[in-house]
Formats: C-alpha cells, structure tokens, sequence
C-alpha cells in the first residue's frame, strides 16, 4: 500500500491510500489535486473518508463523486455533503482490503472521529483530522477541554508505531510552542531540528508517529511535571489533566 500527502490550499493535506490500482482519499477539501493524483497513476477512486465538516475537508467531495467507484464515509453527528455512510464511534470500514476502525474524537468539532488501520504488512495508519497534529492539537470550536482531553488520550493509547496522518502542515509552530511550554525537553529539540530540515527542503513533516508524539506534543503530556508547572504559571485550575490541558490551549490560541 502506498500512502501518500496531497498538499492542497496552503497548508492542508489531503492523504491518499492505494494499491497501485484503486485508491481511497481522507478529507478531500478540494478536487483537483485527488483527480491530479489519481490520473498521474492510474487509479481508480475506491471510496472517500470524512473526518469532519469542515469545508476544507469536505469542499471537493460532491466535485469527485464523477470518478467515486464506492461510498463516502464520515461522522454521523456531523453534517457531511449527502449520500454517504454516517458512521459511530466502535464502527469499522473495509476499503482496499484494509479494515479501519472509527473512533470518534469530539473537541474540534462535535462530531469529528478518526479512522486506525491496525496493521498487517508494515506500520498501523490513523487518519486524525484536525484532532491531533503533530506537536499540538485542534482548537475547541464545538467542543470542550475535557472532551479534547479524552479525545486525545484515547489517540495517544494507540500503538506507538501508528502513523499520525493529520491534515495540516502545522508542525513546526506547534514546536515552537512546545518548545516554550517544555524547554528542556531534549526529545523535542531534536524533532524540531529534523522537522525544519525537512520544511528548507520543501518536504513534509508527516506522517509523525504516536511514539514521537507521546515524547514531544505538550498536549499528550499533561501528567509531565514540567508541563503542569507551565500550565500552572498560564492559569491552570488544577493539576488534573483536563484543567492543564485547557490552559494549554487557552495559551496556545494566543501564542505567536
């Protein structure tokens, strides 16, 4: 299976699966570069997979419904351009001879889930949207910290070999705002290092992996001592996690 980023807009990415004859493509919020991609290899377009209803994760489907051998799935909770296959949280979907398991992950939308491949030839693959990035997470539009919270501590439970799939290139500011909460984090020096190698070269970050994540994103890290101290000085209600996460990302809304 080849996975691939498509960037689109000015810093989305639209991922794309196949297996050199059919493809499926996550949050295609534009067309063109799915039907770019698809005709420069030859491939069919098997189904479509929504995570949320964000027009740039959604405003090229209907567009590529033309070329769509199979369905479109997305969050039942959520309103997705119609027809597609409204999906729950423990749900799983068959595309490309890969089963995907749907775990829904509300914070940045009421609704959002994430889609985890668990793996039989080479690493597990979770296609996460705007839940979690590399280094961060998404902001609270509809939902709440303790939402967020539990969100991403179910993602972060996730095989450390699981490829983290997220749809924007926003890694090297979310660093630098972990870098500001966590300074002495050796880990995170050194993944900053390598992600801005990769971005002079015009290259991109993703896909991260849970295991990476788990030692340099603040917002998996909230039981760290030196990221409940940070949170604290930034007006954390308590140690608990949900309280240092909310004051996380009260901060980082802020943060330039």
């Amino acid at each position: 299976m080849n996975l691939t980023a498509l960037p689109a807009f000015t810093d989305n990415y639209i991922w794309m699966l196949d297996d050199g004859t059919s493809a499926v493509v996550v949050d295609p919020g534009e067309a063109a570069p799915v039907q770019a991609a698809l005709d420069a290899r030859r491939l069919a377009l098997a189904a479509i997979l929504v995570t949320h209803h964000h027009g740039d994760h959604v405003g090229g489907v209907d567009a590529l419904r033309s070329r769509l051998k199979g369905p479109v799935y997305g969050p039942r909770r959520e309103q997705i351009p119609t027809p597609y296959v409204a999906l729950d949280d423990g749900d799983a979907v068959e595309v490309l001879d890969q089963r995907f398991e749907v775990i829904e992950v509300p914070g940045h939308t009421a609704g959002h889930i994430a889609y985890f491949h668990a793996g039989r030839e080479g690493a597990p693959i979770l296609f996460c949207g705007d839940t979690l990035f590399s280094g961060g997470c998404g902001r609270l539009f509809e939902g709440t910290p303790e939402q967020m919270h539990r969100s991403l501590s179910r993602l972060a439970a996730l095989p450390g070999d699981s490829r983290v799939c997220c749809a924007h290139e926003y890694t090297l500011s979310n660093l630098k705002f972990a870098r500001a909460v966590e300074p002495d984090n050796a880990a995170l020096a050194r993944y900053s290092a390598d992600c801005e190698a990769l971005r002079a070269d015009n290259r991109p970050t993703l896909p991260s992996s849970i295991a990476v994540e788990r030692e340099v994103n603040p917002f998996l890290r909230c039981d760290q001592s030196a990221i409940v101290r940070s949170a604290t000085r930034h007006g954390a209600a308590s140690t608990a996690g949900s309280d240092v996460f909310a004051a996380l990302r009260r901060w980082k809304n802020d943060f330039r």
